[in-house]
Formats: C-alpha cells, sequence, structure tokens
C-alpha cells in the first residue's frame, strides 16, 4: 500500500494506518433474503488461532487456510452456496454461517427443523473448539411484515413461549424497516431462535446490519452476565470479611488483644480480600465493558412496541439492569472492603507506631540518666586519678631524696616530698584534662 504522507504531508506516523483501518475491520456481511444465520459463539480460552484455522480447514474448499489469514481475528470465507465469518475476540470466538433458507422452511411453517439443515454440516458445528456460550438461529424473510397473522405465524415458528420483539428503525416517517419477534428461549437443539421479517426491497446491506445488531445483542449479553454467579458466590465470603473485620475493629477499640495478634489478623483478612480482588477484577470490569455494548446495541436498534408485545430492549433490559446492579454493587462492596481494611492496618500500625515512640522516649530517657551518672562517676574517677598519679609522683620524689641524702648531700627528703606535692598536683590534673579533651574532640 502506498503511504499518502508521501505525496503532500509529512511521513505518516507508524501507527496511523492501522489506527485508520480499525474503522473498516469486522464488516457486517451482505447477503440476499430470504436467509438463515446459524451463529454460535464460544469461549475461546486455552484455544489458540493454529486449532481454530485446523477447524476451519475442514470445510470444503478452505484446505489451504494458514495461520497467517487468521492475524487480522476476522476472516470472511466464500464456500459453496453459503458464507461463514470468523471473528476472535478476547475471550470469545464468533462463527457465523449464512446461508439460503431449507426449501421446508418458508414463511408460516410449522416449527421447521434447522439444525440439521446447516450448510457446514453438524458434525462440523459440533466440532467446534471452545464452549458454546450463545447460539442462534436467525431467520430473515423479506415478507410478513404486513401480514395481520404475524404474530401467530410467528409463535408458530418460535415454538413454546411467550414472544418480544418491536419494529426495528426508521425509514421515511415513522415507517421501520423490519420487524422482530423472538421468545428467547433455548430450544432442544440448543439455539435460541430469532424471526427477523423485512420488506422486499431490503438491501443485502441492511440486512447485514440488522442481523449483526441482534447477534452481538445476545453475545455481549451473555458475556457480560458471565460475572453474575461470581458475584453471588463472593456475596457470603464478603460478608464473612465484613463480620470479621467488624471483630477486629472492636477488639482494637477495646485494647484486650496484642497488637502483634491483631496485625496478624488483619494481614491474613487483607491477604484474602486482595486474593478475591486480584482474582475477579477482571471479570467485573470486562462486564461493565459488555454491559455498555449491549445497551449500545439495544439503542442501535431504535426498536418500538410491535402489537402490544414487550419490546426486547425492555425485556433484556428488565434481567439484565438488576443482573449488572448486582455485580457492580459487589465490585464495590469489594473495593470498600480493601480500603476499610487498609485504614484499619493504619489505624493499628498508627498505635504501634505511637507506643514504639513512648519506648523509644523512655529509653532515651534512662540512657540519658545513665550518661549523667557516668559523668559524674568519671568526675570522681577523674579526682581519685589525679590522686593517685600524684601519690606515686611524690613517693617517687621521696625516695629520690633519701637517696640524694644518702650520697652526702644535705637534703631533707620530708620537705622535698611535701614541697614538690602541690606541683604534681597541678601537673597531673592539668595532664589528664588535656587528655579528656582530646578524646572529647575526636
Amino acid at each position: 500500500m502506498i503511504d499518502p504522507s508521501n505525496l503532500y504531508l509529512p511521513d505518516s506516523d507508524p501507527r496511523r494506518l492501522a489506527l485508520h483501518n480499525e474503522v473498516h475491520t469486522r464488516p457486517s456481511a451482505t447477503f440476499q433474503l430470504p436467509a438463515l444465520i446459524v451463529y454460535v459463539a464460544v469461549m475461546n480460552s486455552k484455544i489458540s488461532i493454529a486449532d481454530e484455522c485446523q477447524h476451519l480447514r475442514k470445510l470444503k474448499g478452505q484446505e489451504h487456510l494458514n495461520p497467517e489469514q487468521l492475524k487480522g481475528n476476522f476472516l470472511l470465507l466464500q464456500c459453496d452456496h453459503f458464507k461463514i465469518i470468523w471473528e476472535r475476540h478476547t475471550e470469545f470466538t464468533r462463527y457465523t454461517i449464512i446461508q439460503p433458507l431449507p426449501q421446508h422452511a418458508h414463511w408460516g411453517s410449522q416449527l421447521p427443523e434447522l439444525a440439521s439443515h446447516v450448510a457446514t454440516g453438524v458434525e462440523w458445528l459440533k466440532g467446534i473448539p471452545g464452549t458454546t456460550i450463545t447460539a442462534i438461529q436467525l431467520a430473515m424473510f423479506n415478507e410478513g411484515m404486513e401480514d395481520p397473522d404475524a404474530i401467530f405465524k410467528a409463535k408458530q415458528w418460535l415454538g413454546e413461549g411467550t414472544v418480544v420483539g418491536g419494529k426495528l428503525g426508521r425509514t421515511t416517517g415513522d415507517q421501520s424497516h423490519s420487524h422482530l419477534i423472538t421468545n428467547m428461549r433455548i430450544g432442544v437443539d440448543g439455539f435460541v431462535r430469532m424471526l427477523v421479517l423485512t420488506s422486499p426491497e431490503t438491501s443485502e446491506n441492511r440486512a447485514g446490519r440488522v442481523a449483526q445488531r441482534l447477534l452481538e445483542l445476545e453475545t455481549y449479553r451473555m458475556m457480560s452476565l458471565l460475572s453474575l454467579p461470581i458475584a453471588k458466590q463472593l456475596s457470603s465470603k464478603l460478608f464473612e470479611a465484613e463480620t470479621k473485620l467488624v471483630e477486629i475493629t472492636a477488639r482494637i477499640e477495646a485494647n484486650t488483644d496484642s497488637d502483634e495478634a491483631l496485625l496478624n489478623l488483619l494481614a491474613r483478612l487483607a491477604a484474602q480480600v486482595e486474593s478475591a480482588t486480584a482474582e475477579h477484577s477482571y471479570r467485573f470490569s470486562a462486564a461493565r465493558a459488555y454491559d455498555a455494548i449491549a445497551r449500545e446495541r439495544i439503542l442501535e436498534m431504535r426498536e418500538k412496541p410491535l402489537s402490544g408485545i414487550q419490546t426486547l430492549g425492555v425485556f433484556l433490559q428488565r434481567r439484565l439492569a438488576p443482573a449488572i446492579a448486582t455485580v457492580n454493587a459487589t465490585s464495590d462492596r469489594l473495593e470498600g472492603l480493601a480500603e476499610r481494611v487498609a485504614r484499619a492496618s493504619a489505624l493499628l500500625r498508627t498505635r504501634v507506631e505511637i507506643a514504639t515512640e513512648t519506648h523509644n522516649q523512655e529509653l532515651l530517657e534512662k540512657l540519658t540518666r545513665g550518661q549523667a551518672l557516668q559523668l559524674r562517676l568519671q568526675t570522681t574517677v577523674e579526682g581519685l586519678s589525679v590522686a593517685a598519679i600524684t601519690y606515686y609522683v611524690v613517693s617517687l620524689l621521696f625516695y629520690l631524696g633519701k637517696a640524694i641524702k644518702a650520697s652526702g648531700i644535705d637534703l631533707n627528703p620530708e620537705m622535698l616530698a611535701g614541697l614538690s606535692t602541690p606541683v604534681v598536683l597541678f601537673l597531673s590534673w592539668r595532664m589528664i584534662r588535656k587528655i579528656h579533651r582530646g578524646f572529647r574532640n575526636l
């Protein structure tokens, strides 16, 4: 592809083309009516693109398909008499098979059997790698919108259950371009059946867009509900954790337990809460994202009531909204519990720090008193040291005087010792003081 920036613009950012072409990825299919869309969405955990490519190769005429062709996570394959769209998402993969309606499945027929007439073959459909999260048989007719018995005939097509649906979109004035009728029940063949009636002049593009909205709506609705069982399961665990936190907080207030024991309890509780948060935070965030997309698809249908039956959007929101509210409440409850545990831990740590500072202050006071005592003791020892040095030096002088007198020189040893005592005492004191000053300056 030629980089348009080489003509009249500065060099393109390396990401420009990929980001711009994102708008053209996953286009809706185009097909003629009447048509049958067999749609299966499977969870692709631990399923690689190579595994899915290997399964797509089993289709007639697709034996040379390779994983490189699937790197865009979207592929439209034209097979004999049918199309198949493969789309891989983060958590699920969608297979959309677009084929003509079987001859026996005409408008107004009695609950026709469709599963065995899938164009890919039943064995290929059953062998799709992954676990099914959504399966839909969407029949689209370019007739029946003006049929006064449309609801009755739709019930014969869909089977048991209360039907819901509505008028979709607007063309000119207040006219709708198609009618949707479904009972939103999983049949014995595992599929949910939907019926769309459109006008004879409906274009292939419009048919594809209508089908895409309906299929995406049900898929994202189911994906958003994956977190509901987790929220219900977490409810009892959160109640136990909240009860433990209340007990620990009461024990902190009563000050009946050691701080170390309380910190250990809070650490274990914090670990449990953090483990639950790490395990389920992605699922809760994904639920909110999927719910937002499902709500957007409902708005895009611009649905209006049809012959007094409940619209699909109202029917789905009646159950989807409380479920998502439960999920959001559980997520908020988990975050709130984590914050409360963190505050309790901070409170207890503050108390421990205050106690530690008080203990350190007491130790400092004891150390100060010890230093003062040591100073007094040092002063006493210093005086004794001066006296001892003076005593030994004067004694030496006394013996020196006796030796001089013995040599014949007239010298009184006692006088020598007595007169030298003050001098020796002063010199000893000065010497010790100088030594102490030298140690203090180190």
